[in-house]
């Protein structure tokens, strides 16, 4: 993956310098592998990789959605201290708050609850939503603007949360879980939207 992003961050460079000669403005593109924000994803990615899953919907919701948030929050906290823009270090801040108090259900669903159910078609869609979200990561285009790069990061990181929070919709049992997993999903989509409509006032 990081080869292909390579070939593509060369390519969108070379069609940058040839289409905007004129006023000597290129993209901005930094390496995935020198962007701080990008790191933190991958680091996420690797432990919910990691994780050995039970086949039961809520109990591995619970678990990867927990190993999901913390990655958002430790990205909002790096935009909190390294970025400059008002709105998105609100957005940052709200997004911290919400999220720890999700964990905080997620950790009291998993205290006392252990896996019930066997639903293996689950897992293979939960694992194929992990699986897309890590490639679309790595083909983002990232400038090392924290601003930037953090709003465009967490549209691609909030959509893999909806996805797995509508599949615990449909496929759980538990009905506070799927409470949770609705509120995200609503919660999640606004954000999304407001990160697109800075993202498209504000992108140079």
């Amino acid at each position: 993956m990081k080869i292909l992003f390579k070939i593509l961050t060369v390519c969108i460079v070379l069609i940058a310098s040839s289409s905007c000669k004129k006023d000597n403005d290129l993209i901005e593109v930094q390496q995935h592998d020198d962007n701080q924000m990008m790191g933190i994803m991958h680091e996420m990615m690797n432990k919910m990789d990691q994780m050995m899953m039970t086949k039961d919907p809520d109990v591995d919701f619970a678990m990867m959605m927990k190993v999901h948030h913390q990655g958002a929050i430790e990205m909002a906290k790096f935009e909190l201290q390294d970025g400059s823009d008002n709105q998105i270090k609100d957005l940052a801040q709200n997004l911290i708050a919400e999220q720890e108090n999700e964990i905080k259900e997620l950790e009291n669903f998993l205290s006392k609850n252990n896996p019930k159910a066997n639903n293996p078609e689950f897992t293979s869609k939960m694992m194929e939503i992990m699986d897309k979200m890590d490639r679309n990561a790595d083909l983002q285009i990232i400038n090392g603007k924290v601003d930037e790069d953090f709003s465009t990061l967490m549209i691609g990181h909030h959509q893999s949360a909806i996805e797995m929070a509508n599949l615990e919709v449909l496929n759980g049992t538990d009905g506070q879980l799927k409470i949770l997993a609705a509120s995200i999903v609503k919660a999640q989509q606004k954000e999304i939207k407001d990160f697109q409509v800075w993202l498209l006032n504000n992108r140079n």
